[in-house]
């Protein structure tokens, strides 16, 4: 009885001694947090006063341990950050190292490599608006509409990779191994039938009456706010900020594709729905143009030797605009077969600290779906 009155009297009153605030500890494992992550929230009623975003419980040494081995044996690493974009990965760590000892990518493995990243995009945004309707109350048909449509993605990585989610597929100077005969064909069929999958989704979803009312006017984040904090990716660019890496670097082959940015207005959760929905229409657009002008030749750069990799001393930051944000990889050299220092700049980690500017003032239940806005992978934040 007594311990029962103790717990009474700690969630009714927060650390600070203020009365009827109620402190609530959501997760580390809950349904709705994505993984081991814990908020610890002040509510007043059902009003969010504070939150503290509680994570680190998924470290797992990744920088520690790539300074300890070579360059090419940190790539399956890679993988294993935002797992559910492993190539995006492999692109960015392969791009950050390539910078730092002055490879070349042969033509051919560069229209692999966007292909492979717009339709790792489709396959997460297509997830992730399943995930957010789903903690919306929306059981079971959203969710398994972007399942269905990220499946035939998933068999496109297996069939090329040999694996559906750790591809470990890029190498410094191009890709691992070239495409399987009939790949281009079937990759050709999913993107020309994606589109029809969009306009079902959009409107199963977009003129919804309660998607509108749980979305519309809920987590806003302001111009300012997002630039200060150095958020990225579509949450950025819901909040209006025209910033996208494949237009502002041009890395790869960026600058051969005509697509546009989608920008929200509002800043709001509706606008980081819409963000992703828009950007799933660009990425075919992409996608359509590389299936098309894709050329024949080698897929590694023959100088390239990686065995025995040793780039020269020095130090070189390569980013990339993954499905979540700026995905960069800092790599300091010192001559050896190890990085001396390595160093990810994770999109989920970053974005994830305007949580609690998003959620102050809204109630307990706009702060999960706010929360499933920002589109976290719990690998990629704690590392």
């Amino acid at each position: 009885m007594a311990a029962a009155t103790q717990e009474l009297t700690r969630v009714t009153a927060t650390a600070d001694g203020e009365e009827g605030l109620f402190e609530l500890s959501l997760g580390p494992h809950h349904p709705s947090t994505h993984g081991v992550f814990r908020m610890d929230v002040v509510l007043d009623g059902e009003r969010v006063v504070k939150l503290k975003p509680v994570f680190g419980y998924l470290h797992r040494n990744h920088e520690k341990i790539a300074e300890g081995t070579s360059y090419l044996a940190s790539m399956p690493y890679t993988d294993r950050l935002d797992y559910i974009g492993s190539l995006t990965n492999n692109w960015a760590y392969a791009l950050s190292v390539e910078k730092l000892a002055g490879i070349q990518v042969p033509e051919r493995a560069e229209y692999i490599r966007v292909i492979t990243a717009e339709l790792t995009r489709l396959q997460n945004h297509a997830s992730t608006i399943g995930f957010l309707l789903q903690e919306m109350g929306a059981s079971g048909s959203p969710l398994m509409y972007g399942f269905r449509e990220r499946e035939k993605i998933l068999d496109l990585f297996e069939t090329l990779t040999g694996s559906r989610m750790m591809c470990n597929y890029m190498r410094f100077g191009g890709c691992r191994v070239d495409l399987p005969v009939g790949w281009l064909e079937q990759t050709r069929k999913v993107v020309a039938d994606f589109p029809r999958f969009l306009d079902e989704f959009e409107n199963l979803l977009t003129d919804n009456e309660i998607l509108m009312a749980r979305t519309q006017g809920i987590g806003v984040l302001s111009k300012e706010l997002a630039i200060q904090s150095g958020v990225t990716g579509p949450v950025l660019r819901a909040s209006g900020v025209n910033y996208d890496i494949r237009k502002v670097d041009k890395y790869g082959i960026y600058d051969r594709f005509d697509f546009r940015i989608p920008l929200g207005e509002h800043g709001d959760v509706f606008d980081r729905y819409m963000i992703r929905m828009l950007e799933m229409r660009e990425s075919v657009k992409i996608l359509e143009q590389a299936l098309r002008d894709i050329p024949a030749g080698p897929i590694m750069d023959a100088k390239t030797k990686l065995r025995g990799f040793r780039p020269k001393a020095g130090e070189a930051y390569g980013r990339i605009e993954s499905a979540k944000g700026e995905l960069g990889f800092f790599l300091i050299s010192d001559g050896s077969p190890q990085p001396y220092r390595y160093r990810v700049r994770p999109p989920s980690l970053i974005n994830l600290t305007v949580l609690e500017d998003m959620c102050i003032g809204y109630n307990v239940a706009d702060m999960i779906v706010i929360f499933g806005t920002i589109d976290i992978v719990l690998g990629e934040v704690d590392r």
